[in-house]
């Protein structure tokens, strides 16, 4: 079954470089720039699914700050 939207959520490392992380999949991957993100994410998805179940839309959130306890 065709999935509507796989949505990731990324984070900008303290050391440098992202991280995505697939809501709801087991999808995960990391790159050092948002552009290259971008491709590892979509790279990442087509791996996980089978052909034909490939998510209509992907969306990439990004976290634009955490606030420290």
């Amino acid at each position: 079954m065709r999935a509507e939207e796989l949505t990731f959520v990324a984070e900008r490392e303290s050391g440098g470089g992202y991280t995505a992380r697939a809501l709801g999949e087991s999808i995960f991957t990391e790159a050092d720039d948002f552009e290259s993100l971008r491709e590892m994410v979509l790279d990442a998805a087509r791996c996980h699914f089978d052909e034909g179940c490939f998510p209509r839309r992907v969306s990439i959130h990004t976290v634009l700050f955490e606030q420290e306890k």
